[in-house]
């Protein structure tokens, strides 16, 4: 399947403190806002990815499990994972 590198265009509005890291964070790396927005957004997304590919690869563990004990530190760690703590 092709990637498309198709462009298309979003207007988004960032809390102001937001918008002046974002800015800080172009200037410092020499680029502009809105490429650091873009790479900001893909890595948040390959991040979100990331969590998701866990989640999957833990719960397989816990339902796979056999030892008692190891099914339940796997079903606490899966709980911290959906509500945090």
């Amino acid at each position: 399947m092709a990637v498309s590198n198709k462009i298309v265009r979003q207007s988004v509005s960032l809390p102001a403190e937001t918008a002046r890291k974002v800015q800080r964070l172009a200037k410092g790396r020499r680029l502009s806002s809105n490429r650091m927005l873009v790479e900001l957004v893909e890595d948040g997304l390959a991040a979100q990815e990331r969590k998701q590919q866990e989640f999957f690869a833990l719960a397989e563990r816990f339902r796979s499990a056999t030892d008692k004990k190891e099914a339940e530190k796997l079903g606490d760690e899966l709980g911290r994972m959906v509500f945090g703590g």
